[in-house]
């Protein structure tokens, strides 16, 4: 039995940098597929600790009440699966508040950097979501 409120719902929001920088791309490459696709993301985010507790979502720091997770998604009318499609979501759930926060909405070659994906991401969140920098 899990210990957390798994029948919590929350508000989901997609921050303007993640729509600006990459749901941008996402849209002009799928066109309305990505339109349904930001719906089911949004839909299942609103459940998010379910996502957490079927390993869906993974937690990568559970700091001050702040929750930032990882989660891997398809796009609509794909036939790839949600892990070998390379598309991913770094959130931050706050369960006090009831929120998720879409930071990052990316595909893993939006990404560049020496230090791989997960030092790519990080140094983003970091520059562009001051409020989450000392999570990291």
């Amino acid at each position: 039995m899990s210990t957390n409120n798994s029948n919590a719902e929350y508000a989901v929001s997609f921050t303007p940098f993640s729509e600006k920088h990459y749901v941008k791309k996402f849209r002009k490459k799928y066109k309305d597929a990505w339109d349904k696709t930001q719906t089911s993301i949004e839909r299942s985010f609103r459940m998010f600790d379910t996502l957490l507790e079927r390993g869906v979502a993974r937690m990568i720091i559970d700091k001050r009440g702040i929750k930032i997770c990882k989660t891997e998604f398809r796009v609509a009318k794909t036939t790839q699966s949600r892990h070998g499609s390379g598309n991913r979501c770094i959130v931050a759930m706050c369960a006090a508040e009831k929120q998720v926060i879409v930071l990052l909405v990316y595909h893993k070659s939006h990404l560049s950097g020496s230090g791989g994906e997960t030092d790519a991401w990080k140094t983003l969140v970091k520059k562009n979501f001051l409020e989450y920098k000392d999570l990291l």
